[in-house]
C-alpha cells in the first residue's frame, strides 16, 4: 500500500480539532441538549462514523472541548504558582494577566460562555470542569496564599475565602456579561478588570508597607 502524503496526514490530523470547532460552534448557536452528532458531522465536513471515532458520545464532545481550552492555561498557571519564590503579589498578577491575555481569545472565551449557559441543565459538565480544573489549580492558589502569610508577605487571612476573593470578580464579570447582559462602558475590557483587581486586592492584603 502506498504511503500517505504529508497532506493527507495533516489532514488526518487537524480532523479532531475540526470537530471540536464545529461542537463549540453548534452548541453555543442551539445549546448542547439541542445540537445532535449528525449536526456536528455536517458543520465538520466529515461523517458521523468519524466523529464517534474520535469522541464516543456529545458528552465526550463537551469534556474534550473544555480541556482543549483550559488544560494548557491551567498546567501554565500552576507552573508559575507553584515554582515561584517570592512575594505572592508577583506571581498571582502574573498569573491573573496570562488567564486574561488568553481569554482575550474568542474561541478560549467561549468555552466559559458554554459552561455558564449549560451548567445548570448539566451538571456533569460542572463536575467534570471541576475534576481536571478547579480541583488542580484550588490548591496550589490555597498553599501560596499560605505561605505568603508565613514568610510575611501577606497580612493573617483566610486562605481558603481569600481565593475566592482572588478568582472571584473574574468569574462574575464574565457571568454577568454572559447571563444578564450587562457590561461596562466599552464591553468587558478584561485587562483593565484585572488590573484595577488586582490593586484592590493586594493593597488590601499585603502587610502594610508592602507594595512591590
Amino acid at each position: 500500500m502506498p504511503e500517505k502524503s504529508p497532506k493527507f496526514r495533516r489532514r488526518a490530523e487537524a480532523r479532531p480539532d475540526e470537530v471540536l470547532d464545529a461542537a463549540l460552534e453548534l452548541f453555543l448557536e442551539r445549546g448542547f441538549a439541542a445540537t445532535k452528532v449528525d449536526d456536528v458531522a455536517k458543520r465538520a465536513g466529515v461523517s458521523k462514523g468519524l466523529v464517534y471515532l474520535y469522541f464516543p458520545s456529545k458528552e465526550a464532545l463537551i469534556e474534550a472541548i473544555v480541556l482543549r481550552a483550559v488544560t494548557p492555561i491551567a498546567e501554565r498557571a500552576i507552573g508559575e504558582i507553584t515554582h515561584f519564590q517570592g512575594n505572592p503579589r508577583i506571581a498571582i498578577s502574573t498569573v491573573m494577566r496570562f488567564l486574561v491575555s488568553r481569554l482575550s481569545d474568542p474561541q478560549v472565551m467561549n468555552v466559559p460562555r458554554l459552561i455558564f449557559r449549560e451548567v445548570a441543565q448539566f451538571p456533569h459538565i460542572a463536575q467534570m470542569y471541576r475534576r481536571d480544573v478547579l480541583d488542580k489549580m484550588i490548591p496550589v492558589l490555597r498553599a501560596r496564599l499560605q505561605r505568603g502569610m508565613e514568610e510575611g508577605y501577606l497580612r493573617p487571612h483566610d486562605p481558603d475565602l481569600t481565593l475566592r476573593t482572588v478568582v472571584g470578580p473574574l468569574i462574575l464579570h464574565v457571568l454577568l456579561s454572559e447571563i444578564f447582559g450587562i457590561e461596562p462602558e466599552g464591553g468587558l475590557a478584561l485587562d483593565r478588570l484585572v488590573e484595577n483587581h488586582l490593586s484592590i486586592l493586594f493593597d488590601g492584603l499585603s502587610v502594610r508597607g508592602e507594595r512591590s
